[in-house]
């Protein structure tokens, strides 16, 4: 196939035929067999693995099973806790809250193609530390709907029972708090709010602390519940909504993101938000004088929907496998904390 020159090199020519002849026949090997092309298409068929590096909690389950698929109908997706199995893993997780020593705990090497994801589920006034992450991660997974993978606390979903369930009533307002600090807004409001009518604390900052098994039962006795989150961000609409409120069968006083923001979550009128009246003693006139009938409609929505809560991490997880294919690669998180305070 090469023209020799008198130099006795091939000549000009000869070279782009050969390169031609080559390139012809690659791309006919990678038609014929095409499971061969890349890295990804190699694994084709296999499972994803996803690493968690440390458990979030004390108590680690059992992921040794095909938990994604027995649990959750989520296929193609592998869980481990084994570090030594770093080297296959497709995707690493990181829990912020087992950050916090330092960036010793953190694997030697990473990869090629192998994905880092920075997870948390507290809010910026509560995550520290995020200078030094900064060029590590590829991926970010929080509450926040604009996450490369969104966990949110809770969610409606649709159902189609129709029906309306309101809980018999003993009291009008009531609390749950265990971190009680004076110089959080949650706390000044209730404050306020408590000079015009009475409100029902449970939790150990008022020394009543419920169970488990307690917990929704004493709620649901309650007209209102005090959905007050420990700080305000955008998005951050935790558990206090969608399980102390909605799940117990009671009706939520917000505070947190404005209401264009629960809206994004939840029907406008199954929530009281503090920002709608002018005055906390608005506020408590309204929750006072409310009658049956007005009361009844905030709980329009169970018509259509349910209460769906997160409460497992292998939950959480392994929605990874289900968002991996949309997601960017080859990007790092250059300045973490700018991006979480936004």
């Amino acid at each position: 196939l090469l023209r020799w020159s008198p130099w006795g090199r091939p000549g000009v020519k000869a070279l782009v035929t050969a390169g031609l002849f080559v390139t012809t026949l690659w791309n006919l090997r990678l038609f014929l067999n095409p499971s061969k092309g890349s890295g990804e298409d190699s694994k084709h068929g296999e499972p994803l693995v996803i690493l968690v590096w440390e458990w979030p909690s004390k108590q680690v389950p059992n992921v040794s099973r095909d938990v994604c698929r027995e649990l959750y109908g989520i296929t193609g997706c592998q869980l481990t806790t084994e570090r030594q199995l770093l080297h296959q893993a497709d995707v690493v997780v990181f829990f912020h809250s087992r950050l916090q020593p330092g960036r010793d705990r953190l694997p030697k090497e990473r990869l090629p193609g192998q994905n880092w994801v920075w997870v948390s589920l507290e809010s910026p006034s509560h995550t520290r530390a995020l200078a030094e992450w900064n060029q590590t991660f590829n991926w970010v997974m929080t509450y926040r709907q604009d996450s490369d993978i969104f966990i949110p606390y809770g969610k409606l979903v649709p159902n189609r029972s129709a029906t309306v369930n309101i809980p018999a009533k003993t009291n009008l307002v009531s609390w749950v708090i265990s971190n009680y600090h004076r110089t959080q807004k949650r706390a000044e409001v209730y404050r306020n709010l408590s000079k015009y009518l009475h409100v029902n604390i449970y939790g150990k900052a008022n020394n009543k602390p419920l169970c488990k098994d307690c917990l929704l039962p004493t709620i649901s006795k309650s007209r209102f519940y005090l959905a007050f989150e420990n700080s305000i961000h955008r998005d951050y609409i935790t558990e206090k909504l969608w399980r102390n409120s909605l799940l117990a069968g009671t009706v939520p006083v917000v505070l947190g993101p404005p209401r264009a923001n629960y809206e994004q979550f939840v029907p406008a009128d199954s929530f009281i938000h503090v920002n709608d009246f002018g005055s906390l003693e608005e506020l408590a006139t309204f929750l006072k004088t409310m009658n049956s009938s007005r009361y009844q409609q905030f709980f329009a929505w169970q018509r259509r929907f349910s209460v769906k809560l997160f409460t497992d991490w292998r939950e959480r997880i392994c929605t990874i496998c289900m968002a991996y294919p949309h997601l960017p690669r080859g990007r790092l998180y250059p300045d973490l904390q700018s991006w979480f305070n936004s």
